[in-house]
């Protein structure tokens, strides 16, 4: 198998997200979305990640941590400008290179691995991942010629009126053959309406050289979400939790009201548990089976045992044994630990303390 390499662009200030945060920091569902893209392309056999930073470099360096090597761009120049900061490392090496978006959180390891398949047995130069939705209003176009082969990528800013019609957009995600890539990045202008190297100018370059250059559309548009402001930002939560809690359902868990139920990613929960509107489950929680989570409770980095009822109460950072009933409205605070069959009654209030096993008040 040829070397695979990924490059997500992590570098742009985010100005529209008005926060003092970077952007890519920003959390859906409890987890960064720079965490969340690096997590998916981890899952995929890359010999190596680059993530390009730039505005609050410290700060994305160390949410990346050891799972791939991060390359500053001083200036943010455009796309094209951002891959090419890993022209030294990658210029000379024979294979294929993944471009992803730090800000696309919705993006999973089974698409990525889809649109390097196309294109590799294509023996494609490139592979654009596109999409299909009737509000293309702030996305590339993908302009096809009039045999459906992709012409070129226009931003919309560049974009004329016929071409700002076409539904089918470009996400940003993009699989090349590494060499052309980067012979061909240094020959982009940046004669455009936002005066910035376009990486998508490499379609096109390769469209005029008669290169094969393919298309692969994604049937899932919101896989494809960049976030560039709150608006988005909610958006991107809404279709990460609605992800999660099927996930959950397949997997044996009943939720009453998947809407108004929030699950972190990072949380776990056995079969035939039941779950009640209104809970906020976060961190690494684990839940074990066959246990009942009542109406608006929340749960932080807890260990719980199977055939557990908490009703309405808030825990964070404790253990929880099995058959245990906590609550209504009672708050177990960090380091508890309650043992089996324990029970935990109303408006009780714990901090660091070791409640026995079958502990608890008497009828």
């Amino acid at each position: 198998m040829s070397n695979r390499f990924a490059i997500i662009l992590a570098a742009g200030k985010g100005t529209r997200m008005k926060s003092k945060v970077h952007k890519v920091l920003h959390k859906v569902c409890g987890k960064s979305m720079i965490r969340h893209v690096v997590d998916e392309v981890t899952q995929v056999n890359f010999s190596k990640t680059y993530v390009i930073v730039g505005h609050g470099a410290d700060a994305v360096k160390a949410e990346v941590g050891k799972d791939a090597e991060c390359l500053f761009q001083r200036q943010q120049l455009g796309t094209g400008h951002a891959v090419l900061q890993a022209a030294e490392q990658l210029a000379d090496l024979d294979g294929t290179t993944v471009v992803l978006c730090g800000d696309t959180p919705l993006i999973t390891h089974q698409t990525i691995e889809k649109l390097i398949q196309i294109q590799e047995k294509k023996n494609a130069s490139a592979a654009v991942l596109t999409a299909n939705t009737l509000q293309p209003t702030g996305y590339g176009r993908v302009i096809r010629d009039r045999f459906g082969n992709v012409a070129k990528i226009v931003e919309e800013k560049d974009a004329t009126s016929e071409e700002k019609k076409v539904t089918e957009i470009n996400t940003g995600i993009y699989s090349f053959d590494n060499r052309r890539l980067f012979q061909l990045l240094g020959q982009v202008k940046n004669n455009n309406a936002q005066g910035e190297y376009y990486l998508p100018d490499v379609i096109g370059m390769l469209v005029r050289g008669s290169e094969k250059v393919i298309a692969y559309t994604t049937e899932h548009f919101e896989e494809t979400v960049g976030v560039n402001d709150r608006i988005q930002l909610s958006a991107a939560g809404k279709y990460m939790q609605a992800r999660i809690n099927c996930t959950m359902m397949k997997q044996g868990v009943s939720l009453i009201d998947p809407e108004r139920t929030y699950l972190a990613p990072t949380c776990t929960i056995g079969k035939d548990t039941v779950i009640y509107p209104g809970t906020v489950i976060s961190g690494k929680t684990q839940i074990g089976e066959n246990c009942v989570i009542g109406a608006n409770t929340q749960i932080r980095d807890c260990v719980i045992g199977d055939e557990t009822t908490i009703d309405q109460s808030v825990l964070e950072r404790s253990t929880i044994g099995n058959r245990v009933q906590i609550g209504p409205f009672a708050y177990i605070r960090p380091l508890s630990k309650i043992h089996d069959q324990a029970k935990v009654g109303s408006f009780t209030d714990t901090l660091n303390t070791d409640i026995g096993e079958r502990s608890g008040p008497t009828p």
